[in-house]
């Protein structure tokens, strides 16, 4: 009686109390005690079968008092909420904890209810199993709350673990009010485990803020449906005569471009945009597209709860009108994988649309380029961004990993080019990144492999076509991932030819030569910057 629990399934509440029984009778056989006989288990009320988290009347659930919580809670990500648990009950949990982000993952909820059992004195100490994304974004603010006034005393950052079969990442973690103890990450005595359960128990990198300086950066276009399109209907779409409006198809078929196609090799998918707020009398006058859409994109979004999907079914789900509007104009603009194993930044023509598995930074200079392509912003980039999938791969964010990061002075992004375009520094790194640019692209596709055709549509980019059979076979094997995989002497030297004229736009070249800059003197350094510009 007293072990006490909460369990949702009824068939997996009556298994720990069974547990729990045998557990006891193995004791006392063990330690020379008569177990009870008649009847050997017992009723065992103290586990309870009901939600930890919330009532049927869609208030907060209760816990009992308890010297200490041990869990393993339920590991479903903020996104798939509504799908697995139902809206009702998703919009009813985010109502009553209204004082978190609804972003949160549905485990975060637990983190929640175990500090607010210690802030009203019914909980000493709590052990919890979490994915290790509680460690980015909405979910790290649920720790950061509780390092600010209490303490995680011991935790394991990033673990393997197997749930239905699936293998996972996860984070181990031990937290109380008090802050007298002793503390641990990942086995190794620390002077505190911060929110982000870094590696850094000197820096506090969670308190990095948003520059204002640091305009641009945004997550791509997100469509929910089978809005893109394979290059031959694309093709078809693109050579048909012109519509009863007038107009071409050209004007709501583009280019599309998602995170594989940059660190693999390009899909050459196409897709169906009607832009931010064409009318749907406006979008069926482009036939072919308005049509491919009713048949494959309408159903599928007619009656579901996503935003503005029942009333404007043709358009993208979130098509970002302030990137797009950021990007006209600019004629090509950088992309870099939200999920990948290498951090690395690549142009894409102002015609193409980024998916929402990009981020995408609205600046068409080399400058730019060169800074976000270096170690430096990578060093930054690692301690910023938040972990996904089994891989453990670092997820880049927009406004976590970009607007916190403190460019060099005078090359901050909401300069524009032209005014830095005289600056020595910014030459030098400009050149750098160029010639880096140049030895990827003449890798990644050869002139003796390729042909470059001009799209059937002015404006788009070319289509890059292998030679022959041969050539296509080989130009399979050539993507970004396996180049910084290899990581040849060419690559490793274009990328520190960028990394010194770097350092030295940030005062710190001679340092850089003297290989002073090692990652947590880089990391110190780039956070003393944030903090300093946050307070002008």
């Amino acid at each position: 009686e007293a072990v006490l629990g909460i369990e949702l399934n009824a068939y997996a509440a009556e298994l720990a109390r069974v547990s729990v029984w045998i557990g006891e009778i193995q004791w006392m056989r063990r330690n020379g005690f008569e177990a009870a006989r008649n009847p050997i288990l017992r009723t065992l009320s103290t586990i309870e079968n009901r939600d930890a988290v919330l009532n049927a009347d869609g208030t907060k659930a209760e816990w009992p008092r308890s010297d200490v919580v041990v869990g393993n809670p339920p590991f479903l990500g903020n996104k798939k909420m509504i799908r697995e648990l139902g809206e009702a009950y998703t919009v009813s949990l985010r109502n009553a904890y209204g004082e978190i982000s609804g972003g949160v993952d549905l485990v975060a909820y637990w983190f929640v209810k175990a500090w607010a059992q210690m802030l009203s004195g019914n909980l000493e100490r709590a052990g919890l199993v979490a994915t290790n994304s509680i460690r980015g974004g909405a979910n790290r603010d649920i720790l950061k709350t509780i390092v600010d006034d209490g303490q995680i005393f011991e935790a394991w950052s990033d673990e393997e673990w197997t749930v239905d079969g699936a293998a996972v990442r996860v984070s181990l973690i031990c937290f109380d009010k008090k802050n007298d103890k002793s503390k641990k990450l990942n086995g190794k005595n620390v002077s505190k485990v911060f929110s982000d359960l870094g590696t850094s128990n000197i820096l506090d990198i969670t308190r990095a803020v948003s520059l204002t300086t640091n305009v641009g950066g945004f997550i791509g276009d997100q469509k929910t449906g089978a809005f893109d399109i394979m290059d031959d209907l694309a093709q078809n779409f693109l050579l048909a005569p012109i519509n009863p409006n007038g107009r071409s198809n050209a004007d709501v078929v583009r280019p599309w471009l998602n995170g594989m196609d940059v660190t693999r090799r390009p899909s050459n998918r196409w897709i169906v945009d009607f832009g931010t707020d064409m009318a749907e009398t406006e979008a069926a006058l482009y036939e072919l597209p308005f049509q491919y859409l009713v048949s494959n994109v309408r159903p599928g979004r007619i009656g579901k709860r996503e935003e503005r999907a029942d009333a404007n079914w043709w358009l993208h789900q979130r098509p970002r009108p302030a990137m797009r509007n950021a990007l006209a104009g600019l004629g090509r603009y950088l992309v870099t994988p939200r999920v990948s194993k290498h951090r690395f930044f690549v142009w894409v023509e102002e015609s193409t649309l980024a998916d929402t598995r990009l981020v995408v930074i609205a600046r068409n200079d080399e400058t730019s380029f060169g800074v976000l392509s270096s170690s430096i912003h990578q060093v930054w980039s690692l301690a910023t961004c938040s972990w996904h999938g089994v891989g453990n791969d670092p997820t880049y964010n927009a406004q976590s990993c970009f607007e916190t990061f403190p460019f060099p002075e005078g090359l901050t992004p909401n300069i524009p080019a032209a005014d830095y375009a005289a600056d020595p520094r910014a030459i030098k790194i400009a050149a750098a990144a160029a010639r880096l640019n140049e030895l990827r692209e003449n890798w990644l596709n050869p002139a003796d492999l390729v042909k470059r055709v001009p799209e059937v549509v002015a404006g788009y980019p070319d289509r890059i076509l292998p030679v022959s059979e041969a050539a296509e076979a080989e130009l399979k094997k050539r993507t970004l991932t396996k180049l910084y995989n290899a990581r040849p002497a060419w690559l490793d030297n274009a990328h520190k030819a960028l990394d010194e004229a770097v350092a030295e736009a940030y005062g710190w070249g001679d340092d850089w030569r003297a290989g002073k800059l090692i990652e947590d003197e880089i990391l110190a350094r780039l956070f003393k910057l944030n903090q300093q510009r946050s307070k002008k």
